[in-house]
């Protein structure tokens, strides 16, 4: 019987790196002896010796039964599941196989309209067809939060052969929506819940965080154990409970969306974080969460500035709690957008966000951060109040929408307390339109067109329009809108938004 405080991949891999043989299997490099000297020179010779394939000492990530079967059940124990499945190729995947591993082409899965375009990505995959749920959305702050359970309740009733729901758990900036309830929704009909909580992998330890998804009643939830815990870009984590899932249709989707090659040492920082976080998990999160309080609590005293807060009583049934250790900033009180504050951040004052929207900068606090990087962001953000205060940088040639241009609408603008209220239309299933033969025309000529591209801001990801639905003149408008205001848009072929892939008309 193992015990949290072993780490029985990191220890193999690193028996194996440090074993004196002749290499005769990939990679290429021979353990660091071919990599280039500018590779070397970055990140040292050692990092090499440990790039290694599948040896019989390291198990196999598809049908393990050594190494990796001991730290996924290890990792299982630590976060609360029955079973769990190491990722290399990030949460994408991990959401992708929960869709493939739970509904087949044709059928129904409940789903929020601001999910993760890698959610879309497995309803192409899948063949699947979306029953899109609109989230509560605060027009004030132009922020989409959670999908609600009278919302769930209704699509179900509507839909009754649904065969999965989906939820994120929490959202981009931070919020919770009520887990508890939507599950149970989703049981009384017989049907699993799968929880998108790539940005929440460290509620499990810390009992001021929010309740982690497993333990409020998921059935399958995805963690980025990267994005805020100690593991490695790309490490994530898939995790089962209860008997709604089958755990072999998990493993086969898994082997149709991971490398057949993958990477060691991605493995053995997810064996390394799950150790870090049983054994330390507490103490290190008590930590950010002081950290983050002290940032949230003198940022929200800096004038033109206010926090993202969440009330014990929320006036929103999509928010019901916040992480406290996600810092969204809304900045359009110094009339900035977030975009021409990101930049003046980065550029001008050595602190670089997560990610900005239109009124708001999001910054992750994590057990990676320290006393002084909270120093930097308050000084930071005491000097652009200060310097927007004095006019200092109202001419500053950032973006082609200056102050005057943006500041007066934001927060009232029509295209942005819409967002909620695209009202795109879904005319072939996200699969149809992505096989389906396509042109690229004007982006004037592409309205009530049936659109083959996913078409999002970045980040997060959160899709506008997809393959499948109706162009509409509000979709049109707010990503001209985010464009003109300095964001920019992913995932279409001309990120200039001069023309859009649609299918072809018969």
């Amino acid at each position: 019987m193992l015990a949290q405080n072993q780490t029985p991949l990191l220890d193999t891999l690193k028996a194996c790196a440090e074993r004196p043989h002749a290499p005769f299997y990939t990679p290429g490099h021979k353990r660091g002896q071919g990599i280039s000297p500018l590779l070397t020179d970055v990140f040292g010779q050692s990092v090499f010796r440990a790039d290694l394939p599948e040896l019989a000492e390291l198990d196999n990530l598809f049908s393990p039964s050594g190494v990796i079967h001991q730290a996924q059940q290890l990792a299982a124990e630590a976060f609360g599941a029955s079973q769990t499945w190491f990722l290399v190729n990030g949460s994408t995947c991990g959401i992708e196989a929960a869709i493939l591993a739970t509904c087949r082409a044709g059928d129904k899965i409940i789903l929020p309209r601001n999910v993760h375009s890698s959610a879309i990505a497995g309803l192409i995959l899948s063949g699947a067809i979306p029953i899109f749920v609109y989230p509560e959305y605060d027009a004030v702050l132009d922020i989409a939060h959670s999908m609600t359970p009278n919302a769930v309740e209704a699509a179900l009733q509507q839909h009754p052969d649904a065969k999965a729901v989906l939820m994120v758990y929490p959202t981009y900036y931070g919020v919770c929506g009520d887990v508890r309830a939507i599950a149970s929704l989703a049981h009384q009909h017989n049907i699993p819940l799968l929880v998108d909580e790539a940005h929440g992998a460290h509620f499990a330890f810390h009992p001021q965080l929010p309740t982690p998804a497993l333990a409020a009643g998921a059935d399958l939830t995805v963690q980025s154990i990267h994005k805020v815990l100690g593991a490695m870009t790309q490490a994530s984590m898939l995790h089962i409970q209860g008997n709604r899932i089958d755990p072999d249709r998990v493993s086969k989707a898994l082997q149709l969306v991971q490398s057949t090659s993958p990477s060691y040492i991605l493995l053995a920082s997810l064996d390394a974080a799950r150790q870090q976080m049983a054994l330390h998990g507490k103490e290190l999160m008590s930590r950010t969460l002081e950290l983050a309080e002290n940032a949230r609590s003198r940022i929200s005293q800096i004038p033109g500035l206010s926090v993202l807060e969440i009330s014990p009583k929320p006036a929103i049934q999509g928010a019901i709690a916040l992480d406290k250790t996600r810092l969204t900033v809304t900045i359009s009180g110094l009339g900035l957008t977030g975009f021409e504050a990101e930049e003046i951040l980065n550029d001008k004052l050595g602190v670089t966000a997560e990610f900005a929207s239109l009124q708001h900068l999001t910054f992750i606090i994590s057990l990676g951060n320290t006393q002084e990087d909270i120093e930097k962001l308050v000084q930071a953000f005491t000097k652009l109040s200060i310097k927007m205060g004095n006019r200092e940088w109202g001419d500053r040639g950032l973006h082609k929408v200056g102050i005057r241009g943006i500041g007066s609408s934001i927060g009232n603008s029509p295209i942005l307390s819409e967002l909620k209220y695209f009202n795109n239309s879904l005319y072939l299933s996200p699969r149809e339109a992505f096989f389906a033969a396509t042109e690229n025309l004007p982006l004037k000529e592409t309205q009530e067109r049936i659109c083959a591209e996913i078409i999002c801001p970045y980040p997060p990801g959160i899709p506008v329009l997809m393959p499948g639905e109706v162009i509409t003149e509000t979709a049109l408008d707010y990503l001209q809108s985010i464009q003109r205001t300095g964001g920019f848009i992913s995932g279409c072929v001309d990120s200039s938004l001069h023309k859009l892939k649609v299918v072809k008309s018969k």
